[in-house]
């Protein structure tokens, strides 16, 4: 159990360190973008396209990370309900059953897209980047998400103990 813990945070560090890499890049391009832009009216032409594509590269590469550990954000309004540790499990699980389950469409729409751009040719307006590059990242990512889910809630409903911290 312990190695498939390891191995597990060893596939969670990665999709950080690029999130992570993502935001650094996007926060060095805004402050160069500012500098250039107001010290010398030469803004990076090219800053918006570069700005979607951190972004995307950074929201798309956590969120299976987040959703595993169960980091992403919730809303609360109905929890008073669920008192019975057995009832909030059971709610949790099926929480993360269906959200793995309804984000398989979008997933699988953006791999139409995906491929759509790619057969059309679409690239970028400034430095002609193929826009299919990002868009399968995006799809991936989401089909991760959903498998994470998915995982995590069957986890939940057949083996609660394995998503307990673990004191090692």
């Amino acid at each position: 159990m312990n190695n498939l813990l390891k191995k597990t945070t060893n596939l969670q560090v990665l999709p950080v360190y690029v999130a992570s890499a993502a935001l650094f890049f996007l926060m060095c391009l805004t402050f160069t973008d500012v500098i250039l832009r107001s010290m010398f009216n030469a803004p990076i032409e090219a800053a918006t396209e570069l700005t979607r594509m951190s972004m995307a590269i950074m929201v798309f590469s956590i969120l299976p990370s987040l959703s595993g550990r169960g980091q992403h954000i919730a809303v609360d309004l109905l929890d008073g309900l669920f008192t019975h540790p057995t009832v909030q499990r059971i709610k949790a699980a099926m929480i993360n059953l269906s959200c793995g389950g309804m984000l398989l469409w979008p997933a699988q729409r953006v791999s139409v897209l995906a491929e759509r751009a790619r057969s059309y040719g679409d690239v970028t307006e400034y430095l002609n980047i193929p826009q299919f590059y990002i868009a399968w990242f995006i799809a991936i990512m989401t089909f991760a998400t959903a498998a994470v889910l998915i995982i995590r809630g069957l986890l939940e409903l057949f083996a609660p103990k394995m998503l307990e911290p673990n004191d090692v």
